[in-house]
């Protein structure tokens, strides 16, 4: 190889930063969306850098501006499968290492993007990772898709494989992890009761509260930063609160709902960076004290709306949720503890995890001045429920593949792409997640 690479002598880095910062937008067959990794690079990025610094730079400026078009065009998402740019790029990148694949090791490599794209441009590629969640994304990002990925497969002078037959490795992620869910599903199911209409519950909004302070009123406060449920130009939805008898009741207002009322602002909620303003009497509550109520075990939940959506028609629906949303909750939480028992015993550990949060600040972690310590303490009872319910299925799907002759770790790599899926699953199940109102989707737990 030559002595100087292509990247000290040129780099087209505003084609590829405007690439990378495109790719953020990419919901389908990026890498990003099978793992949350909080320092994850770009693929556009990573392949441009590994290709330029493995090739040298050409010897004359018109072949130089022609290197950095190569790039930029190499760098783009709609690029990343096109054969002929990458087996142009596989040429060059072997031509300049003698014939042989060069080996690039990445010792932290975290979400695997620059191992990827290594692996991509036929380098011999070694990742590593001391964090056991990233070891568990590169084995499914890189080793098992190389090793399982294809049921017929023949490899080309590159080291890269030409598919001949069906990806059995996603044919049993898609089988095993059905299997899973409809099992799941033949269990709790009842815990979700859809309504008359066939209408299925996707999602329940729920307020903390917290009582007024005030020793005259002493109402439940729920506690909610603003009441929009869908914010956009063709669907304002929102939560109308409204006081009766002391207590503070809820309406659904907006589009294809009533009329809003005259003067009313959903973007103004209860509470604002801890500060809690009461409905019913106006008195307020400072932070310090909203936060001690919390650790006092003084604050409580209340299930406000249920967002729904009908069997062959689009867009969600919502409603104010009823006794009977609240019976099945509780039917859940006593299930829950029935399953949790059932499930300590089988397994000798107790399925919902009792360990405890960071410290205050590690890694973000704020929650614990809210009386949150441990990681159980971020679902609420149907949530731990449906995800130790999952993780029971998904266990039972490796013993059922092992009994049907599957060998051992290929029966491994495949439940560990099914539990990938429920840490996605905790990720936008837990009692910290949000409504967005400006698309109607969940917010991630897991954000910061």
């Amino acid at each position: 190889m030559e002595d100087r690479s292509l990247i000290e002598e040129t780099f087209p880095v505003r084609e590829v930063s405007e690439e990378s910062v495109r790719e953020k937008n990419v919901r389908h067959g990026h890498i990003s969306t099978l793992h949350v990794w909080w320092s994850r690079k770009p693929l556009a990025a990573s392949r441009a850098i590994v290709y330029a610094a493995l090739v040298p730079p050409p010897k004359d400026n018109v072949e130089l501006k022609k290197k950095r078009e190569f790039i930029a065009m190499l760098s783009k998402w709609e690029n990343s499968l096109n054969q002929n740019l990458i087996e142009k790029a596989r040429m060059d990148i072997l031509e300049a290492n003698g014939g042989k694949p060069p080996r690039v090791l990445d010792p932290f490599a975290g979400g695997g993007s620059i191992p990827l794209e290594a692996l991509r441009l036929g380098c011999e590629t070694y990742a590593s990772d001391y964090n056991p969640v990233a070891t568990l994304i590169l084995k499914c990002t890189l080793e098992y898709p190389q090793k399982y990925g294809h049921s017929n497969q023949k490899a080309n002078e590159f080291g890269s494989t030409i598919n001949l037959g069906a990806n059995r490795l996603l044919e049993d992620v898609k089988k095993w992890g059905n299997w899973a869910l409809e099992e799941v599903k033949k269990e709790i199911t009842i815990f979700y009761p859809q309504d008359k209409d066939g209408s299925i519950p996707v999602g329940y909004i729920w307020a903390r509260t917290i009582p007024c302070q005030n020793p005259s009123c002493g109402a439940e406060i729920p506690l909610m930063i603003q009441f929009w449920l869908a914010s956009k130009s063709e669907k304002q939805v929102s939560l109308f609160p409204y006081v009766s008898n002391g207590k503070v009741n809820f309406r659904i207002v907006g589009t294809g709902y009533e009329k809003m009322p005259e003067g009313f602002k959903p973007d103004e909620g209860t509470v604002s960076k801890a500060i809690v303003k009461c409905p019913v009497c106006g008195s307020v509550i400072d932070g310090k004290n909203t936060a001690r109520l919390f650790r006092e075990g003084k604050a409580g939940q209340r299930m406000v709306a249920v967002v729904l959506h009908k069997p062959k028609f689009s867009g969600k629906r919502y409603r104010i949720a009823n006794d009977d949303d609240v019976k099945a909750f509780k039917d859940a939480e006593k299930y829950l503890e029935e399953k949790r028992k059932k499930l300590s015993s089988k397994w000798g550990l107790d399925p919902v995890p009792d360990e405890s949060l960071p410290p205050v600040g590690t890694l973000g972690f704020r929650i614990q001045r809210y009386g949150m310590n441990t990681w159980g303490d971020l679902f609420n009872a149907r949530q731990k429920l449906a995800l130790i319910t999952f993780v029971e299925n998904i266990r039972q799907a490796y013993k059922k593949m092992i009994e049907e002759g599957y060998d051992e770790d290929y029966a491994k790599a495949v439940v560990s792409y099914i539990g990938l899926l429920v840490n996605r699953l905790a990720d936008k199940n837990s009692s910290l997640c949000r409504l967005i109102p400006q698309t109607e989707a969940i917010g991630f737990t897991f954000g910061r």
